[in-house]
């Protein structure tokens, strides 16, 4: 009974939303990924045209990933609180977040980076074929993209959604225009891990179709 009340809950939110924001210029695959954020946010700028921003594979891709049990790699622990527990044990996805790993500290202070560069860095082997998830570190996201132009690792998905005043908005102006992944970001300075954490569970929602 109480599944049945919160999912009832869910769908009539999901139906505000949908007459609150009308006619919008996103597409049937990338909506529901919008709204998800909306959902999670209570903001409706996210509904705004070019609000929130896909690369032309980026929804297909980020679906066929985690339907093949790719790795999920989250930039703070953040992300993975707000990500729906049981969806990457259906999948057999490995949720990765080094960011308080002993080493990643160590190996920040040897080589001058911040805690969720080095976190990256370590976290390659699982980067490589899988989906990054920042919602909080613009560092992170820029060490992704370093690593992606070197051949370091090749994400099939980054979800580049880091809040903030500090790089956060430049750090996602650099994922559109890189071309070094495909990619789920946002403009300006909104974000988050919520954000992050939501855009994957409309990927799961959509990769069981």
């Amino acid at each position: 009974m109480q599944t049945r009340r919160g999912q009832s809950i869910e769908d009539a939110s999901m139906r505000v939303i949908e007459e609150e924001v009308g006619p919008h210029g996103y597409g049937a695959a990338e909506w529901p990924i919008v709204r998800r954020v909306i959902h999670t946010t209570a903001d409706f700028d996210f509904a705004g045209r070019n609000a929130v921003l896909f690369s032309g594979s980026a929804v297909r891709d980020g679906v066929a990933a985690l339907r093949r049990g790719c790795s999920i790699v989250a930039d703070v622990n953040g992300v993975l609180g707000g990500m729906n527990k049981q969806n990457p044990r259906a999948y057999g996805n490995r949720v990765v977040c080094r960011i308080s790993d002993r080493g990643v500290a160590e190996a920040a202070e040897r080589g001058g980076k911040t805690r969720a560069q080095a976190a990256m860095g370590a976290s390659a082997g699982q980067i490589n074929g899988g989906i990054v998830a920042v919602g909080n570190a613009p560092t992170a996201l820029l060490e992704v993209l370093d690593m992606a132009r070197r051949g370091a690792a090749r994400p099939a998905l980054v979800i580049g959604v880091p809040v903030g005043f500090i790089n956060a908005a430049e750090s996602k102006e650099e994922l559109v225009s890189s071309g070094a992944a495909e990619y789920i970001s946002n403009r300006g300075r909104k974000g988050g891990s919520a954000v992050a954490a939501a855009i994957i569970n409309a990927l799961y929602r959509l990769a069981a179709g």
